[in-house]
């Protein structure tokens, strides 16, 4: 993935932290605009794509993807105010979702917020009065950010199944029955290494007994 084009697409957007944001979804394998829709959805808001390094949440959300302290040690730290060190870690937590949720993105979005596949998460009223839940605000901004009409309309779909299988090749390989461990060759001894050697065979001397007895 190059970043640098993908950084100006972001930012031409109205992406804060464009840099930050391509390079922790391209060292995960995360479309950079889903990764940029989840900021936009955490610290941005409705009609904005550009999220906030601040702390919310009643002090427990930390920086542009909101990172809460009570459930990540993470977030206790000063990197969790670290743009950057913030999306990697986010884009991590969202890469793990989707292989664990076998690449359904709406139910790993779901499970980032609140912490089930099938919870509707944080509801956001949108400026045409429609509440969307946390999964579908997320894919509303990622449609805003270019998600269906730029080069990249597939890679959403693409990396949550590439991810997706990597973690089922993982889980069919941890099942698969350890093989038995070779049996130890018998130490050759001079007796049983003689048994393999085939005699030689007298052919001149067979010829000969067999004329003798026919004379």
């Amino acid at each position: 993935m190059n970043v640098d084009p993908i950084v100006s697409r972001l930012a031409a957007r109205g992406v804060a932290f464009a840099p930050e944001i391509a390079g922790a979804a391209e060292r995960h394998g995360l479309d950079p605009k889903l990764l940029a829709a989840v900021a936009a959805q955490e610290t941005g808001g409705p009609g904005s794509n550009a999220g906030r390094n601040v702390v919310g949440d009643g002090g427990h959300g930390r920086g542009l993807f909101q990172i809460d302290d009570r459930w990540h040690a993470f977030a206790q730290s000063p990197d969790a105010m670290n743009p950057g060190r913030n999306a990697d870690y986010a884009a991590g937590m969202l890469a793990g979702l989707l292989k664990r949720y076998g690449g359904d993105v709406r139910e790993a979005l779901s499970s980032y917020n609140a912490g089930s596949p099938k919870a509707t998460g944080t509801t956001t009223r949108w400026a045409d009065r429609r509440t969307l839940g946390y999964a579908d605000s997320v894919m509303r901004h990622y449609e805003e950010l270019g998600g269906s009409d730029s080069p990249e309309s597939s890679a959403i779909a693409e990396s949550a199944t590439t991810i997706a299988s990597v973690g089922a090749l993982q889980s069919q390989a941890q099942q698969l029955p350890m093989p038995p461990p070779p049996v130890p060759a018998a130490p050759q001894t001079r007796s049983n290494a003689a048994s393999y050697h085939r005699q030689a065979t007298d052919y001149l001397g067979f010829l000969n007994d067999t004329d003798e007895k026919n004379s």
